[in-house]
């Protein structure tokens, strides 16, 4: 696709995080939206290439077609943070951003995901807390082997999983499954098409976490567990 002939509004709809990159560089895409990049960006003096790496970089976000349960723990730990851990901290900063403006402007529509910014904060600190204790505590201990050990941290995790599970069904309940009304503006339709990135991504993170990294570490230690007589 060639961005640049591509219209703002579409840009932001069809692309999750498009509308950070817009956001941080003033370009509006719901008013005025149907300019398009390449003339919005002329227009505004500001530097092409850099949105076009940024925009390819989100674009191009997808799974590898690789059998990640065939990697070692530090690799799999790896694409992890990388591809999750860093990415759900973007997700999370825009997508309040944008259900704060929603909840805003269209607070009076009986449709209006009202206390779903609210929602949404409450996750990025939980998920926030939740990151931080794999990536100061568990996933080193991981990566050194020392899965034996690991038990406990573990079991705590996969609680915690079964807790963002739950606020993704309150997300869905509070957007009507993520599906936008009739008529809704671009930052509308962006913030709902955002909200599923979210949801795929973090499913996807916790299943590569408790059926393959933890499965894995979980069954180490019972094979070290000493046998009853």
């Amino acid at each position: 696709m060639n961005f640049l002939d591509v219209p703002l509004e579409q840009l932001a709809r069809d692309i999750p995080g498009a509308s950070a990159v817009f956001n941080r560089r003033g370009l509006s895409f719901c008013c005025g939206g149907d300019r398009p990049l390449g003339e919005a960006i002329r227009a505004e003096g500001l530097d092409g290439d850099a949105i076009l790496a940024e925009l390819s970089g989100l674009a191009g976000r997808q799974e590898e077609s690789r059998d990640w349960g065939q990697a070692s723990d530090a690799e799999l730990i790896n694409h992890l943070l990388e591809r999750f851990h860093q990415v759900h901290r973007e997700q999370l900063a825009e997508l309040q951003r944008l259900a704060d403006r929603v909840e805003t402007v269209h607070g009076d529509k009986p449709q209006c995901p009202r206390g779903l910014a609210a929602h949404l904060q409450t996750m990025s600190r939980e998920l926030e807390q939740h990151m931080a204790k794999e990536e100061q505590i568990l996933f080193p201990m991981l990566a050194r082997g020392q899965g034996a050990m690991a038990a406990g941290p573990i079991q705590v995790m996969l609680h915690e999983h079964d807790e963002h599970a739950a606020a993704i069904e309150g997300i869905d309940r509070l957007t009507d499954g993520i599906t936008a009304p009739a008529g809704a503006c671009n930052t509308w339709r962006a913030l709902y098409r955002g909200l599923e990135a979210f949801r795929a991504d973090l499913q996807e993170h916790i299943r590569l976490e408790n059926d393959i990294l933890f499965a894995r570490n979980l069954q180490s230690t019972q094979s070290t567990s000493p046998r009853a007589c």
